[in-house]
Order: structure tokens, then C-alpha cells, then sequence
């Protein structure tokens, strides 16, 4: 997807995965934020040992811990959030990494609200990924943000991409490109009715 003239850039943060390097949540999540960017996106990636922070509570430590994650989320236009199923939900990591979102409850514009946010799971089992998918979506509605109609549920089994990094099966590259317009849309449609941000 080739950029647009004539729009100014949007910035999306990539949320997900666990502590292993290159996880199956961490591959897709960061192929959203690639398709973006080919889209003229700024992205930055939180990801492996980045999502390791104290178990959050509204303490003076916990800000400061998660002090740069909340200057991006609240900086940014959209979000792609993923998480690994555990036991048929997210994981208590992502979880953790969301909870850190309290500190935007005091905005102007609170939490998410007016923010596009993709939707990423992925699990040993399709049952697992799609409950981990639908508990995604439902925390992003509370949150306020806006889940993209396509939300992106995969089964890791047998593992996602070949030893050069392509997916095995390519018919995922067309849901990672339905969630890139949806971004892309639903971001520079905000951003037209709200000038002033």
C-alpha cells in the first residue's frame, strides 16, 4: 500500500508478544506495523523484555516505570495490541501493560478514546486465539478505543513463518492488509474531524 499525498503521517504503536524474542504474537503484531509504515506510518514496537514492568498500581514508581509507553500510546493515532493465548485469554504480561493505560484515565481524551486499535491473538489452538481475541476487543471497548471491524486470530500450531521470515500460509498477509487500511482509514478520518490535536 503506497502512501497518500498530501496527508500527514500517522504514528501507531505496536504492543504485544511475550519475553522470547520473535514470538508468534510479536512476528504478526510487528508485520501490521511494517504494512504501516509501507503506508507512510511512524510505528514503534513494544515488545519482549520492554513489556516486563512492575505489576501495576497508581504509585509515583509505577508511572515512572511506564513513564515512556504512556508518552506513546498518548502521542499516538492508533494502536495494534497482541497478545499470546493462556489458558483461552491474554496473558498476565499484556494484561499488566494495559493496566499501565490508567495513567491516561485523566486526559483530555481519556484511555483510547478516538483511537483505532488492531487486534492481534495467537494461540496453540483456534479456540484459545479467539477467545484471546474477543477478550482483546472487549478490553479495548473499555478503554474506549476503536477495535478494527477485522481483528486478526491465528493458530500457532506448527508455527507461523518460515526459517527467511515469510508467512507460511500468504492468505495472512491479506488480513494483515485489511487491518493496515482500517488503521490507515480510521486514523486519518479522526484526525480530520479533530484539526486542533
Amino acid at each position: 500500500m503506497d502512501p497518500e499525498p498530501g496527508h500527514d503521517s500517522i504514528f501507531v504503536v505496536g504492543i504485544g508478544g511475550s519475553t522470547r524474542p520473535g514470538s508468534s504474537t510479536e512476528v504478526v503484531v510487528q508485520a501490521v506495523l511494517d504494512g504501516l509504515g509501507r503506508a507512510g506510518a511512524e510505528t514503534r514496537l513494544y515488545a519482549g523484555d520492554q513489556l516486563v514492568l512492575p505489576m501495576y498500581e497508581q504509585s509515583v514508581s509505577c508511572a515512572d516505570a511506564g513513564r515512556q509507553l504512556v508518552a506513546d500510546v498518548r502521542r499516538a493515532d492508533a494502536l495494534v495490541i497482541g497478545s499470546p493465548g493462556y489458558h483461552g485469554t491474554i496473558s498476565g504480561l499484556v494484561k499488566n501493560v494495559l493496566d499501565y493505560f490508567e495513567e491516561l484515565s485523566r486526559d483530555p481524551a481519556p484511555y483510547l478514546d478516538r483511537k483505532a486499535v488492531g487486534c492481534v491473538a495467537t494461540a496453540y489452538g483456534w479456540q484459545a486465539a479467539v477467545n484471546t481475541l474477543t477478550t482483546l476487543r472487549q478490553t479495548v471497548h473499555a478503554l474506549r478505543g476503536w477495535p478494527t471491524p477485522y481483528g486478526i486470530a491465528l493458530n500457532a500450531t506448527g508455527g507461523l513463518v518460515n526459517d527467511d521470515g515469510t508467512f507460511k500460509d500468504e492468505r495472512q498477509l491479506l488480513g494483515i492488509d485489511v487491518m493496515v487500511q482500517q488503521i490507515v482509514d480510521f486514523s486519518r478520518a479522526m484526525r480530520a474531524l479533530t484539526p486542533a490535536r
